[in-house]
Formats: structure tokens, sequence, C-alpha cells
């Protein structure tokens, strides 16, 4: 992973796309010195989604299994009163 400057990767945009996508680099651009963005390819994206999914499923499974039941937005109203 390399990191280079706002100022540079504008300058060098197009040659950062091209690393990014056929030499699967990570780049981290940085603003006033401090890491802000990276660019990645789009294979390293949709393994990091995928990652995010499965946390996601994961976690919604943890919760069904512990909760004892659901309530729909339908049935809080009417507990309410809001109708």
């Amino acid at each position: 992973m390399i990191s280079i400057s706002a100022i540079d990767a504008h300058a060098n945009f197009q040659d950062l796309i091209n690393r990014a996508e056929y030499s699967h680099e990570r780049i981290v651009i940085q603003r006033h010195g401090k890491d802000a963005v990276a660019i990645i390819s789009l294979d390293d994206l949709k393994r990091l989604e995928a990652m995010e999914d499965a946390i996601y499923s994961e976690l919604l499974r943890r919760a069904v299994k512990e909760n004892d039941g659901f309530t729909t937005l339908e049935a809080i109203t009417v507990l309410r009163g809001d109708d």
C-alpha cells in the first residue's frame, strides 16, 4: 500500500487508477498529511462488501435468535394510538 498527497494524486490520477485496477495496489490519499481516502480495485471493493454483508447477516441472525419476537411499525402505531 502506498500513500500519496492529494496534490500528487490529482496530477497522477490516471496512473493511480491503472495501478489499482491492474496491479491491485491499494493507494491511500492524504489531505494535510492525514490519510483521507483510498483507491482500491473493484475486486477489493466487492470482497469488502461481501465481508460486510456476512457480518451484518450474522448480526441479524444473532438479533433474531436473542429476540422474543418482532413488532411491526403498524402494531406500535396502534399501541401508541397514533392512527
